[in-house]
């Protein structure tokens, strides 16, 4: 199988719909990288390793090792934002990075200057910018959209492209009859249809390309027929939705556990505060909605009260996040966890998790970018759930339930990249070793 995949020759492009907080702490990374002033921690692609065949033969190369992923020298970065400040002012606003750091790859940063965004204020009411490209119709801004990816790529001498939301949370939206099949969303783009957000329009002219496409938000954007309809047509992967990052990962991690030794769960009270620019969005119920629904499907998806009412029948999950300026980007995140073990003794557990959002969003970025680059070069198309790994809500194909046990998700994605390079299947069984080395060393 690995015979088929295409070797990452030329440059790669990755764009980011928003040059927020995110992006440019993951390019300003990438660039420390190179110039080896820092290491790439918590981006699997670039520090994980994966194990080959029996436990025995002690094969565990790292990822980038094993797979032809795009080499980090071969990247070039670019983006839409609706604020002007080049890469280097936008990462000194967001205040993520140190500016010593910023400032050794200050050239590299301030190089790379946003292009117009497709914005819609009534689907982000707290966001103020005036870099925004002014069009008659949806179907028009799609087409500069366009016009955008193919300029960038020739402008850069770029053999492929890839492109992986980075941009804010939008409006709660349910899919409606524009969302259906292709011909309707096409007519809405024509017709201006309210239905359609910025981030389809995104997503629709990445997919129109063959342009992979990556949902870091729990936007609706690619989550809908006609949009999985053109990816299937256009033999283009797309994935989402929400980068996986503080306290969801800290539910994916923890969650599994209580399930596998059955103890039962009767509330999990969630609070983060933050103060970035994703902090001030959220600040709005309707952009909030958007992010509750994402986080409060993980427990029930992984603890399945429907299947096991005794233990977690009627759990009581909230969640809340509040805008808190001082924070910065360094969100902190409560959970309380009521639990209950033999004969049903109560428990609890507490968690006070203070994280950096983009610190542990940014490696998600480079590691789905350079993914779903090995996955158009594979020709896998469609939905990629084997990236579920990367997402809070994960993306899957219709009628499908998605898999939230992060220890789950590691399995099937190192699988399939086992199996797209012609290795065996890893089922992790205890006889998973070779019975005559081990005999021989008796």
């Amino acid at each position: 199988m690995h015979n088929t995949i295409e070797k990452a020759t030329g440059k790669l492009g990755i764009l980011t719909p928003g040059l927020g907080a995110v992006a440019t702490t993951l390019i300003a990374g990438v660039e420390a990288v190179k110039k080896n002033l820092a290491q790439p921690v918590g981006s699997l692609t670039q520090m994980g390793n994966i194990r080959l065949g029996k436990k025995s033969e002690n094969r565990n190369p790292k990822i980038k090792d094993f797979v032809p992923l795009a080499d980090l020298h071969d990247i070039v970065f670019g983006g839409w934002d609706v604020y002007q400040d080049n890469v280097f002012e936008a990462a000194m606003n967001a205040k993520v990075l140190e500016p010593m750091l910023l400032h050794a790859v200050r050239a590299e940063l301030e190089a790379i200057k946003p292009m117009k965004a497709v914005f819609d204020q009534s689907y982000i009411a707290n966001l103020h910018g005036d870099n925004i490209k002014q069009a008659a119709t949806k179907a028009d801004l799609a087409k500069a959209v366009m016009d955008d990816i193919e300029n960038f790529k020739e402008a850069n001498d770029c053999s492929r492209v890839v492109i992986v939301w980075c941009g804010s949370t939008e409006i709660y939206l349910e899919p409606s009859a524009v969302h259906q099949t292709l011909e309707s969303f096409e007519a809405g783009l024509r017709n201006n249809d309210p239905a359609i957000a910025p981030s389809m329009i995104y997503a629709y002219a990445a997919l129109k390309l063959g342009v992979p496409f990556m949902n870091g938000a729990p936007n609706l954007t690619c989550d809908i027929p006609a949009l999985m309809q053109l990816a299937k047509q256009t033999d283009t992967p797309i994935g989402g939705k929400d980068f996986k990052t503080g306290q969801t990962l800290m539910k994916t991690i923890l969650a599994p556990g209580l399930q596998a030794r059955a103890l039962g769960v009767k509330g999990w009270f969630s609070s983060n505060i933050l103060g970035n620019r994703d902090g001030y969005v959220l600040d709005h119920p309707d952009n909030f909605k958007t992010k509750e629904v994402s986080k409060l499907s993980v427990l029930e998806d992984i603890l399945q009260p429907e299947s096991n009412p005794e233990l977690y029948g009627e759990i009581y999950h909230k969640v809340r996040i509040n805008y808190y300026p001082p924070a910065g980007d360094n969100k902190e995140s409560w959970d309380n966890i009521d639990i209950f073990g033999w004969l049903g003794y109560s428990m609890q557990i507490k968690i006070n998790f203070l994280c950096r959002d983009s610190i542990l969003a940014a490696p998600l970025v480079l590691d789905l970018a350079l993914f779903s680059d090995l996955a158009k070069r594979s020709g896998m198309s469609g939905v990629q759930e084997w990236l579920s790994f990367y997402f809070k809500s994960p993306q899957t194909e219709t009628g499908l339930h998605p898999e939230h046990d992060i220890f789950k998700q590691l399995i099937v994605l190192q699988n399939t990249l086992r199996q797209l390079m012609g290795e065996e299947i890893i089922t992790h069984m205890g006889q998973d070793f070779d019975q005559d080395l081990v005999e021989a060393s008796l």
